[in-house]
């Protein structure tokens, strides 16, 4: 009789934790059901979005022809995988090889015509020139076409914005969403691996080359990268883009010269090492020159997380091999 108890117990108790699953498991799919309706919810269409203009923009409907007006709206559209979407592009844009093959649409200058040409659904402005460019786009707008203007980013949480944005206005919030966490992750590692750096390093960024040398100080892109890696921005004293007084930073003597200009001037390591007046500066003494690449460390897209580690690679290659 007991044995018939114990038995009857053990299946009891094998019964309660089955149904037990089984109520887990329905919680866990009711859970992911809700968290597939809430992420399809968001890109319900027609959808209205606030743009960097505050202007509501109405989208009809996901858009299949996709036009970008600035290299980093065309770098997070393609990072969101719709590179069949995008139909024009900038002269400028050069990344990915795919954004090369495009249609070009202009330069400085947008091509009014050639935009409408290609019919698009949406068309991506950027706020940075917005509003020197509002006769063209409101030509777009009164031929129909939805105009969608991104922010203008000058620092990390403003890039997330851009590529939320993007994400919202192209369907694409999932996508968004995983580059966004993505790109934060390697921020933090890229901190944690800079908080055990003792000395800091000092550093010149020089955005154009001699004659006219100039600088990123305080409140810019650059100079919140440089405290992010845990160097310091001998120029930070200053605001924005500055053109630099040469005597001035040699008596700063930095440790390290990053130049951001050698896509367009041939041997930038070399001009700084040889350049007369700098023969005393401790990072041409120890020939700690370095060029990195101008598009990874400001176009404001989910490479500049890359960018940073190639600042962090210039100015501590030890740590950041």
């Amino acid at each position: 009789m007991k044995k018939l108890y114990s038995l009857l117990l053990v299946v009891l108790l094998t019964v309660g934790v089955l149904a037990g699953c089984a109520e887990k498991k329905d919680q866990v799919n009711e859970e992911n059901k809700t968290s597939v309706e809430k992420k399809t919810a968001e890109i319900t269409y027609p959808l209205t979005l606030t743009d960097a203009t505050k202007t509501k923009v109405t989208i009809e409907k996901k858009p299949e022809k996709i036009v970008s007006l600035i290299p980093s709206n065309t770098e997070i559209v393609f990072a969101l995988g719709l590179d069949k979407e995008v139909v024009g592009v900038t002269d400028f844009d050069n990344y990915p090889e795919a954004a090369t093959k495009k249609e070009k649409i202009g330069g400085q200058e947008i091509n009014v015509e050639k935009i409408i040409s290609l019919k698009p659904d949406l068309v991506l402005a950027h706020a940075s020139w917005a509003s020197n460019a509002k006769a063209g786009l409101q030509q777009l707008k009164d031929a129909g076409i939805v105009v969608f203007v991104v922010n203008d980013a000058q620092n990390f949480d403003q890039v997330f914005d851009s590529i939320d944005m993007i994400g919202k206005a192209t369907g694409e919030t999932v996508k968004a969403n995983e580059i966004i966490s993505g790109m934060k992750e390697k921020l933090e590692g890229i901190k944690a691996k800079a908080s055990a750096i003792k000395e800091k390093k000092k550093v010149l960024v020089e955005v154009s080359p001699a004659p006219e040398i100039y600088t990123s100080g305080k409140n810019t892109f650059m100079d919140q990268m440089l405290r992010l890696i845990n160097a310091e921005n001998i120029a930070n004293d200053q605001e924005g883009w500055i053109k630099i007084d040469q005597e001035a930073m040699i008596k700063r003597n930095p440790d390290v010269i990053v130049t951001t200009y050698g896509y367009y001037v041939k041997n930038p390591v070399d001009q700084v090492l040889t350049r007369k007046g700098w023969e005393t500066v401790n990072a041409v003494k120890n020939k700690h020159v370095v060029d990195v690449d101008s598009d990874r460390v400001t176009r404001t897209g989910p490479r500049i997380v890359e960018g940073v580690e190639d600042l962090a690679k210039a100015v501590y290659p030890d740590i950041f091999k």
